[in-house]
C-alpha cells in the first residue's frame, strides 16, 4: 500500500492552490489523483475538473472542491478558456494549473496571455506543446536536433501509401499523426501494428482522401526496452527535477498506459532528454516515452507528452520532490530542493497490472533492467491516508472496466496476424 510521504525539507506555499485540468471523459485517471495527494499532503488546497461528483479524484480527502464540467476535448477553445476563467474566479486567488492531457496542455499554452491574470503556469512558446504532441512535428524536431527516433513516413494520399507499401519492410506501425484523436473518426485506434502490405492497403482504404497517419518503423520488442523520463524544466529550460525509469508492463501490452515500472538510474538517457529540452526551449513538466533499440544501441523517442504523466508518482527524489511539487515550488518562487532519485522504487497501477502481467507472461517478454527486488512500492490507487479514491475506482471499474480490458486484449490478439494490435 502506498504510504503517506513523511516530513520533507521544504515548505510549499499553502496560499496558492492547484487545479487539475482535464478535458474529455476519462474518470479513472490515477495521475490526477496522484497530483491531488502529492500537493494536498503538503497542505496545498487542491481543486479539480471532474466529469461528475463520483470520480476517484472527487472522492479524495485532499480535494477542496470538484468542479463538475463534462467535456469531450473537442469544444471550441474560446469556450474552454472561458470555463477555466470562470473556475478561476470561483477559486478567488492565483492558482497553479496542472494539465493531465494534451488538449489541456496545448490550450493553456496557446491562451496563456488570457489565463495569467487568474493562474500560474510555465511561460512557453505558445505553439511548442502542440508541435511536441504532434507525431509528425515531433519527428521533424528530432531530425532537426539529432535526437534518434524511428524512421517514419507521412503519406498525403492513398497513392503515397501504395508507393510506401512497395518499399516498406514489414511489420510497420501506424499512429494518428496529431495528438487530438478525440475527433469523430480517428484513422487508427491508438498504436497499430501492421504485418503485411495487403493489411496496410486494406486499412488505408478507410483513411480518406488525406490520411492523418504516420507510418513508422517497427521496433521489435525482442530487441528493445521501454524507458520513460519525467522532468520539470524552469524558465531557462534547466531541469529542476529529472527522473528516469524502465517500463516493465503496459496495457494494452507493449503500447498503452504504464501498468508497472521501476526507477532506474540512466545518466545517458537523462542527458539526452535535458539536451533536447534545452535545444527546443521547453518550460514545464514533460513525460517522455523512449525505446532502446539493442540493434543499434540508440534510445529512440516515441512520444513527447508536454504535461504531467499519469505515472509521475513513480518518481520522487530524496528531498521528497516529484515533478508536480517541483512545478508548484518554482511557480510560487520557492527553491526546488535537489536530491537523488529513489532508485529501485516500483509503481503499480492495480486495475491494469494484473491483465498486463498475464499478457506479458504469455509472451515471455522480460525487462533486463528491472531490479530483482523493489526498494519500495507506490500504488496508483490505494493509499492508507486516502482510501476513498481506491474504492470509488473499484465501483466504477469492475463491470465496464473488465469489459474494456477484454476488448483491448482481443484487439491485441488479432493484431499479430493482419492489421491491428498495439505493439509499440
Amino acid at each position: 500500500m502506498a504510504k503517506r510521504t513523511g516530513s520533507v525539507p521544504f515548505e510549499a506555499d499553502r496560499a496558492v492552490p492547484g487545479l487539475i485540468v482535464k478535458f474529455g471523459a476519462y474518470p479513472l485517471h490515477h495521475g490526477g489523483v496522484g497530483a491531488i495527494r502529492s500537493l494536498g499532503r503538503l497542505g496545498v488546497p487542491m481543486y479539480a475538473i471532474t466529469e461528475d461528483r463520483y470520480t476517484p479524484a472527487a472522492a479524495s480527502r485532499y480535494l477542496e472542491r470538484a468542479f463538475v464540467w463534462p467535456t469531450t476535448g473537442t469544444e471550441e477553445p474560446e469556450r474552454l478558456v472561458e470555463g477555466l476563467l470562470r473556475i478561476g474566479r470561483r477559486i478567488g486567488r492565483p492558482t497553479v494549473l496542472i494539465p493531465t492531457d494534451e488538449e489541456a496542455a496545448v490550450l493553456i499554452a496557446e491562451h496563456q496571455d488570457a489565463l495569467t491574470d487568474r493562474f500560474l503556469l510555465p511561460r512557453v512558446d505558445p505553439q511548442l506543446p502542440r508541435h511536441l504532441a504532434s507525431k509528425q512535428r515531433l519527428h521533424e524536431l528530432c531530425v532537426e536536433h539529432g535526437i534518434p527516433s524511428p524512421t517514419a513516413a507521412f503519406p498525403q494520399s492513398y497513392d503515397d501509401i501504395v508507393d510506401f507499401a512497395e518499399k516498406a519492410r514489414f511489420p510497420i506501425v501506424a499512429k494518428n499523426r496529431e495528438a487530438f484523436v478525440r475527433r469523430s473518426r480517428p484513422a487508427v485506434n491508438g498504436t497499430t501494428k501492421i504485418s503485411t502490405r495487403e493489411g496496410l492497403l486494406a486499412l488505408a482504404r478507410d483513411w480518406g482522401e488525406h490520411p492523418g497517419v504516420i507510418l513508422q518503423e517497427y521496433l521489435p520488442r525482442e530487441e528493445a526496452e521501454d524507458w520513460i523520463v519525467h522532468a520539470y524544466f524552469d524558465q531557462d529550460s534547466t531541469p529542476l527535477a529529472l527522473f528516469t525509469g524502465v517500463k516493465v508492463r503496459s496495457w494494452p501490452p507493449h503500447a498503452g498506459m504504464t501498468a508497472n515500472a521501476y526507477v532506474v538510474d540512466n545518466p545517458e538517457l537523462a542527458d539526452l532528454a535535458a539536451r533536447f529540452i534545452k535545444q527546443i526551449g521547453f518550460t514545464g513538466i514533460i513525460d517522455l516515452d523512449l525505446r532502446f533499440d539493442r540493434r543499434d544501441g540508440q534510445y529512440k523517442l516515441l512520444d513527447f507528452n508536454p504535461r504531467m504523466g499519469a505515472q509521475f508518482r513513480l518518481f520522487e527524489n530524496e528531498s521528497g520532490v516529484d515533478v508536480v511539487r517541483a512545478m508548484h515550488l518554482d511557480l510560487t518562487g520557492r527553491p526546488v530542493p535537489e536530491g537523488e532519485q529513489r532508485a529501485g522504487h516500483r509503481y503499480i497501477v492495480e486495475n491494469i497490472d494484473l491483465p498486463a502481467f498475464l499478457a506479458y507472461r504469455r509472451s515471455g517478454y522480460t525487462t533486463p533492467h528491472a531490479p530483482a527486488k523493489a526498494s519500495g512500492t507506490e500504488l496508483a490507487w490505494l493509499a492508507g491516508d486516502d482510501l476513498r479514491p481506491f474504492f470509488t475506482m473499484l465501483a466504477r471499474f469492475v463491470r465496464p472496466g473488465a469489459k474494456h480490458l477484454y476488448q483491448l486484449w482481443r484487439t491485441n490478439r488479432r493484431g499479430s496476424s493482419t492489421s491491428s494490435g498495439s505493439q509499440q
